[in-house]
């Protein structure tokens, strides 16, 4: 079964932006492909590849 999750760290480098760029996006329900969670005082991220993809165009090698 293949992971359907990627990382806040893989995204940014694939959209060539900062890891705050894609955590701040996440939080204020920019992206379509994507959440933050607030847990206690942290986020929590949730992207999904497929969803990525569609939205983006971006395909997505192998996950790291």
């Amino acid at each position: 079964m293949k992971k359907n999750r990627l990382s806040v760290g893989h995204v940014a480098e694939l959209m060539e932006v900062s890891e705050q760029f894609v955590r701040v996006g996440l939080q204020q329900g920019k992206f379509p492909w994507g959440y933050a969670v607030k847990m206690s005082s942290q986020y929590t991220y949730f992207i999904s590849q497929q969803k990525f993809t569609e939205h983006t165009g971006i395909e997505v090698q192998e996950i790291w």
